[in-house]
């Protein structure tokens, strides 16, 4: 057993003894294209979505040097019968070199990254082959003969495969060249690879000759396909997470719920769920799972009105983007487009495809959002934040005539005349005119049934301090 060749089973040891939520039907959808054509596969997810448990539970089955049928026991890839032909098959079975690209940049920092990764991977190969005739000007070549003496393909995981690019723009092109070194040619991947699988946060970078992944088959937040069920946890995980924890179901799809694809309605983040399962509460986790500070510099840059564009999602609406001309490349944003492509990608949004729309998804980021505006220093955020605090003010003190004006004034410039009248026009609105309320109460709206605890439409009610 090594760090980067083989590491075993130790890691989904721990997550099964944990809170567990069976997301083994992505190993039948890896098994599917072992020695294929589409043996090379992508997913990108937002930060705490599952990516690395993902990792470590393919490493656990794939890895010949341990013996994981206990741990996959009556879990649904070995009961489920779409499996049944694979599951035996290719378990266990193969040399696993696995990368967490995260911890390697840690060790290495911005020089020798590359030459850490072939120095390390070559020991491991030699050690675990002593007959192996390593080459040392060629990673390559290496793999090609150890998958020789072998007599079996290897299975490649790497875990936040673009770090390297979102952090390290410096090393980028070195990076990228080791990468095409493995993946671009047919002849040398097919000859080294049974099935690779990478995962990060950016979709492949855009970059022209530069791209030096373009073979692999990618599975987005735009376009996740066939991997929808397993982007993070369902409506039918949370529920019988909450069933089994005596929590509120309801409660925890207000909070979390909001990202939906075609075949999937409702996708929850998981590290969210299972910090409120744990801790009992639900609240925001998003700031102790994401970059959130950089929300602020996005908003503080106002890209073509995104100022705008945040309040109004705020308010409810959703908003008109054109993902196509995204680069995947945090330091190349040139409209507003790109950053609402970006924000879709990093979980502040839920795309909805068919319209081509975003939307903030749940309360959890309705939050974040709320506190980045507040943050933001610009002229306008100033002003829309002044104006929010002096209408609250004045509806406590029920000084109906300033209320009235302002409404009026945001109505009229929220709202397009054909939907002037529109009672969900008009509702988010309101929301939009009282956005900054969550410095002082908390708000509760009536529910479709006139719930009686809940008598009006937007009753707010001050927080006790």
């Amino acid at each position: 057993m090594g760090i980067y060749l083989n590491p075993g089973n130790s890691g989904f040891t721990e997550i099964k003894n944990g809170i567990y939520v069976d997301k083994t039907g992505l190993i039948g959808l890896i098994n599917e294209t072992i020695g294929t054509k589409r043996k090379l596969t992508c997913i990108s997810r937002p930060r705490r979505f599952g990516k690395s448990f993902a990792a470590q539970t393919l490493c656990a089955y794939y890895d010949r040097t341990c013996d994981s049928a206990a741990l996959f026991d009556g879990l649904k890839i070995a009961v489920d019968s779409a499996y049944r032909d694979t599951y035996e098959k290719h378990r266990n079975q193969y040399d696993v070199i696995y990368f967490d690209m995260t911890n390697i940049m840690d060790e290495t920092g911005k020089d020798g990254m590359v030459s850490f990764i072939r120095r390390k991977l070559t020991e491991e190969l030699v050690s675990e082959y002593p007959a192996l005739q390593a080459d040392e000007e060629s990673l390559s070549a290496t793999l090609i003969r150890a998958a020789e003496l072998a007599g079996n393909k290897f299975i490649m995981i790497m875990d936040e495969w673009d770090a390297p690019i979102r952090e390290t723009p410096e090393i980028q092109k070195e990076y990228l060249a080791f990468l095409r070194s493995l993946f671009k040619s047919s002849g040398t991947t097919d000859r080294i690879f049974a099935a690779v699988y990478i995962t990060g946060i950016l979709p492949i970078k855009k970059d022209g000759s530069e791209s030096a992944i373009s073979d692999f088959w990618e599975y987005t937040m735009l376009e996740p396909g066939e991997f929808q069920p397993y982007v993070g946890f369902t409506e039918e995980d949370v529920r019988k997470l909450c069933a089994e924890h005596h929590l509120s179901f309801e409660e925890a799809k207000r909070w979390y719920d909001g990202y939906s694809f075609d075949d999937v309605d409702s996708v929850y983040n998981p590290y969210s769920i299972m910090k409120a399962v744990i801790l009992k509460k639900f609240k925001s986790y998003w700031r102790m799972s994401s970059a959130a500070d950089a929300l602020e510099d996005y908003i503080a840059g106002d890209y073509d009105g995104l100022f705008q564009a945040v309040l109004e999602m705020l308010g409810g609406f959703e908003i008109p983007v054109d993902t196509d001309g995204f680069n995947n490349d945090v330091r190349s944003i040139r409209n507003r487009d790109d950053l609402l492509t970006l924000l879709i990608h990093l979980g502040y949004l839920a795309y909805d495809g068919e319209e081509g729309t975003v939307r903030i998804p749940n309360e959890e980021i309705r939050i974040e959002f709320s506190k980045s505006v507040r943050e933001v220093k610009s002229s306008e955020a100033v002003m829309r934040l002044r104006e929010s605090r002096k209408l609250i003010q004045d509806t406590v003190q029920m000084n109906e005539e300033a209320v009235a004006a302002q409404v009026e004034k945001i109505h009229a410039e929220m709202t397009d005349p054909l939907h002037y009248n529109n009672e969900q026009a008009l509702r988010s609105v309101i929301q939009i005119a009282y956005y900054s309320y969550s410095d002082y109460y908390l708000k509760f709206e009536e529910l479709p049934s006139g719930d009686d605890k809940r008598k009006h439409t937007c009753a707010i009610e001050k927080i006790v301090t």
